[in-house]
């Protein structure tokens, strides 16, 4: 089977499944597992993320969602050339992956069409749920479905340790610095499974703008930085972005040290199986175990407390 994954958490899925060399493209975001990284990028995105700050980037955003224009390009010579059979793609969120329409738009154009499966899950338990999906697009049911137990195995001590809290502390998951948002879909349940309550964000929801005055009466005293796409070096360098704000030092979480910047595009900004390393990260933070013992790309204190 030859298989185009325009979603990287199905890339994640599909290589979890031991269909990695059936992977004919993949998107330019699809950095795991590393092998994903050598085969043909079929989507690449019209945002400069490197050149453009937070606030940029929300208004080219804006601006273009306001013209019904696409974030993305399919490249669809590269796609026709691919030949794929099946075609993995999302209608989740037109923000972070390609739009349903372009790709069914690039497919079109595709002879014989490709069989195309769409994800789109709202919950941790969707978000598994497509594991099975991709596992029987694939003939590969059993092996989803043992990947499946699993990590509900993995979520399920978790949620063992949460509920041994005895006072569960306010989390505040920043999924945007610049306008700060609150996070949405499977992030806030994350939260409530390893043992903490998100102020803000509403679990099954797309994430939020929110104002700083939102955001100092949640009095968060836990605050998790994961903005949508940023890596942890990345999100460093637009910290001044927060701590510039006059409310940012009057938070429980700031004056208490518990500030802590994630590898959000690994663990949180997209579903997937590494979700629940997610949640075990999540787990970590709140329970406050030993942040030395993690690698810096997935975990750090803020360092405006160093």
């Amino acid at each position: 089977m030859r298989i185009a994954s325009l979603l990287p958490s199905a890339t994640e899925i599909l290589f979890a499944l031991g269909l990695g060399d059936d992977v004919v493209g993949v998107t330019h975001e699809c950095a795991y597992p590393p092998e994903a990284l050598s085969k043909p990028r079929l989507v690449t995105s019209r945002i400069d993320h490197e050149q453009l700050d937070s606030e940029a980037i929300h208004r080219f955003v804006t601006d273009c969602l306001r013209r019904h224009e696409s974030l993305y390009r399919v490249d669809v010579a590269m796609l026709q050339r691919l030949r794929p059979d099946l075609v993995v793609t999302q209608e989740l969120c037109e923000v972070c992956a390609v739009d349903a329409k372009d790709v069914l738009a690039a497919v079109r154009t595709l002879s014989p069409p490709p069989c195309i499966v769409s994800l789109h899950p709202h919950t941790l338990r969707e978000a598994l749920s497509d594991i099975l999906v991709v596992g029987r697009a694939t003939e590969r049911v059993a092996q989803a479905q043992q990947l499946v137990a699993e990590l509900d195995a993995r979520a399920a001590r978790v949620q063992r340790l949460g509920q041994t809290v005895q006072v569960r502390p306010r989390v505040f998951c920043l999924e945007w610095l610049d306008p700060p948002m609150a996070s949405g879909h499977w992030v806030p349940e994350l939260v409530e499974l390893a043992g903490g309550r998100e102020v803000l964000g509403e679990a099954g929801q797309p994430s939020r703008v929110v104002n700083w005055s939102e955001i100092v009466a949640a009095q968060p005293e836990i605050i998790v930085v994961m903005p949508c796409g940023f890596p942890i070096a990345r999100t460093a360098r637009e910290l001044p972005l927060l701590e510039r704000q006059p409310e940012w030092p009057q938070l429980p979480a700031v004056r208490s040290g518990r500030v802590y910047l994630v590898n959000g595009p690994a663990y949180f900004n997209q579903s997937g199986p590494r979700s629940i390393d997610g949640l075990e990260l999540l787990a970590r933070l709140i329970h406050v175990e030993r942040l030395d013992e993690l690698p810096q790309e997935d975990a750090r204190r803020w360092p405006g407390l160093a």
